[in-house]
């Protein structure tokens, strides 16, 4: 793996056919020697030696040297080599060295929190932000990105353009039947976006996106086609009786683009058995020629906000005002059965002030009034988010070892759920290392080279020679996620170096300035 071989051995070569066996035993030393001194004296900037390297394809580890130049791997060999004294030497041994993770549906502040360090401390070096519909509120993207990204950031970053976002830059709103000039603007929009990001994130789910009907979806996706981009899709609705529908509704987008499935959930599903039943049904989209991939974090408590109890006719504040008076007794009876369908007041855990680390159950009791008219009168559907205890163990972790399905954290500096900070640790701790549910070499593919395919990251993901040098080095055995429901922001320990882009970024627990991460750019458009 040595590439100044490709220099020399022609050479070598060439001399032997036309001269005699003495000059040639002399040009064979001194080719030797020079051969010796050149790969003594690469040009690196940092070198890694005595690493057991698990290079993100999934294939067994092995033990190797690295050497960096810049942002670049360009050596890896079993050989060690001496390097000039100005190089910093990383002693491995003992380690595993692997690619950075890769962080598919990440959340936070381009502005706030451009150290991320939440993501760092779990081996994280680079986040997909601008999901579930939601991105920055700029119709100018590409100049917003430019300013922002001047300054640096943690992890590298790459953008997605949300598609709720885009709804109201082109004046639609919560509108259901736009006009043809407001798709036109809404289109035009998208192009340009689609210059800057890696896709258009769609939050169904959630407004304005649930608005949007399928003529409208599929004039994007053909967009997005176009661009030869994805989406990435928080789902319509995730409920286990609907989850087929919506897995449907966005394999008709993907007759035109790639389509991804954020965290993968069936809300009420229980069981393995039913899991394989619907990554069956994936598969077979596959099969059928669909690009379609999914990721899934490792808990069985979403998080989101708390409109995601409220009925589609009262999830804004101007509808829930409209409404709270005139129609109270249906949204008594509403919020009181969707509560009750996803496990009771008690499986919803606040995680906002003045509510934070409590339940609805707990709100009740303190209060002495129902739940529902908490929630009605004193919370309302854009004043808090939860985590909601809603999934069946068995099923998640039969969607966690399927090799289709990839990792995200669904996860941010600030949100009071565990993800944030302890995804990637936890699969590590807990599905590695504590239930061996999967293998180290398979769990690193499916957080770093799978992710980076999935998001056509060329020069990402794994450990090859002119890959850019994400790198994180640590033991798994140390790995621990710390982070809890009731004490959410603690950061994972283990991940004892993390290099982005050639630097090191964080080291020992302690982040390393300046930032280096960079915004990530797609790929120009090649037509499909």
């Amino acid at each position: 793996m040595i590439y100044q071989n490709e220099i020399f051995n022609p050479l070598l070569k060439k001399f032997s056919s036309s001269i005699s066996f003495q000059f040639r035993l002399i040009c064979l030393l001194l080719v030797i020697t020079f051969f010796s001194c050149t790969k003594n004296h690469l040009p690196l900037t940092l070198y890694i030696s005595n690493a057991s390297i698990i290079d993100g394809t999934g294939k067994p580890a092995f033990k190797a040297n690295i050497g960096i130049n810049g942002d670049q791997i360009v050596y890896i060999s079993e050989k060690n080599i001496v390097v000039n004294d100005s190089v910093p030497i990383i002693n491995a041994q003992g380690k595993v060295l692997a690619p950075g993770f890769i962080d598919l549906h990440a959340h936070g502040s381009l502005e706030e929190t451009t150290e991320f360090e939440n993501f760092l401390a779990m081996g994280v070096t680079s986040i997909a932000l601008g999901q579930d519909g939601s991105s920055p509120y700029k119709r100018n993207l590409g100049a917003y990105l430019d300013s922002i990204s001047q300054y640096g950031f943690g992890p590298n970053v790459l953008m997605f353009t949300g598609h709720g976002t885009l709804r109201n830059l082109a004046s639609i709103g919560t509108e259901p039947n736009p006009t043809e000039a407001q798709l036109d603007s809404l289109s035009a929009i998208l192009n340009d976006h689609l210059q800057y990001c890696f896709g258009m994130s769609t939050g169904l789910e959630y407004s304005p996106g649930l608005n949007a009907q399928e003529n409208e979806l599929t004039l994007l996706a053909k967009i997005v086609g176009q661009h030869n981009r994805m989406i990435m899709s928080h789902m319509r609705n995730e409920d286990d009786d609907q989850i087929i529908n919506s897995i449907n509704e966005l394999a008709q987008q993907g007759e035109f683009c790639k389509v991804h499935i954020a965290h993968l959930k069936s809300v009420y599903g229980k069981g393995e058995q039913r899991a394989i039943e619907i990554l069956d049904y994936i598969k077979s989209l596959r099969n059928n020629g669909i690009e379609i991939t999914a990721d899934i974090y490792p808990y069985t408590a979403s998080y989101t906000g708390i409109s995601i109890l409220f009925p589609e006719w009262s999830k804004t504040n101007q509808q829930f005002n409209k409404i709270k008076t005139s129609r109270r007794a249906e949204l008594q009876d509403f919020l009181k059965n969707k509560v009750e369908s996803r496990n009771g007041p008690e499986a919803t855990l606040l995680g906002t002030a003045p509510y934070t680390g409590k339940t609805l159950a707990d709100l009740q009791k303190e209060w002495g009034i129902s739940y529902v008219d908490i929630l009605i009168d004193s919370i309302g559907p854009q004043g808090a988010s939860a985590a909601y205890f809603v999934m069946d163990e068995d099923l998640q972790e039969t969607f966690i070892k399927d090799p289709l399905i990839a990792f995200c954290s669904d996860g941010s500096p600030t949100g009071f759920h565990p993800r944030g900070h302890g995804t990637f640790a936890r699969i590590i701790q807990e599905f590695v290392i504590e239930r061996k549910v999967l293998s180290l070499e398979e769990a690193i593919r499916k957080m770093t080279g799978y992710s980076a395919e999935i998001l056509g990251l060329e020069d990402r993901g794994t450990i090859k020679i002119g890959n850019k040098a994400d790198i994180i080095i640590f033991d798994p055995e140390s790995v621990k996620e710390n982070a809890t429901y009731e004490n959410p922001l603690q950061l994972a320990e283990g991940f004892d170096i993390v290099i982005v882009n050639g630097k090191i970024a964080r080291e020992n627990g302690k982040l390393i300035l300046p930032f280096n991460g960079e915004l990530l750019k797609p790929k120009s458009p090649t037509p499909k």
